[in-house]
């Protein structure tokens, strides 16, 4: 065992605080991007395939913000963002697969994208599509995000 050098007692303190750290959801963004002539920016996963909105978790010490720009401009090659509103926050325990995740989802406008995705292991394409064209369906039921940002006003708290 890894851990078998430590005491009893204090690996089952590291035990009990790693299963509760490990418990909690982890925060996200995930940005309802369109450009000024309406287009939509959506990437395509590599993992699945599947398409979704351009987004991830916070990493340690970063704003909101700062991990919206940040992940628009690994995933998607967006280096101009303008924040329209916050759309809400999604945390039903089944939406990501891999872990519980609470999505703040905020609506923005972008420039099109500059530079292809930072990292293609995770992320093969991002592409612009006409409202009309949009994938029926979204990893992590995204569409959900998109309803949202289709309706003025609307806001939600899952």
């Amino acid at each position: 065992m890894l851990l078998s050098w430590l005491p009893k007692a204090a690996y089952g303190i590291i035990h009990e605080m790693t299963r509760h750290l490990l418990k909690r959801p982890v925060v996200g963004v995930a940005a309802a991007a369109r450009t000024r002539d309406g287009r939509w920016l959506l990437i395509r996963r590599a993992d699945t395939g599947t398409w979704c909105l351009p987004g991830g978790t916070l990493e340690w010490g970063e704003t909101l913000r700062v991990a919206l720009d940040r992940e628009l401009e690994e995933e998607a090659g967006v280096t101009a963002v303008e924040l329209v509103r916050v759309l809400g926050a999604w945390s039903r325990p089944d939406r990501d697969p891999r872990f519980h995740a609470v999505t703040i989802g905020v609506e923005c406008v972008v420039e099109p994208p500059v530079k292809p995705p930072k990292n293609p292991l995770e992320i093969r394409e991002a592409r612009l599509f006409e409202d009309v064209d949009l994938p029926p369906s979204l990893a992590f039921d995204m569409q959900d995000i998109v309803a949202v940002a289709r309706a003025p006003g609307r806001t939600v708290l899952e």
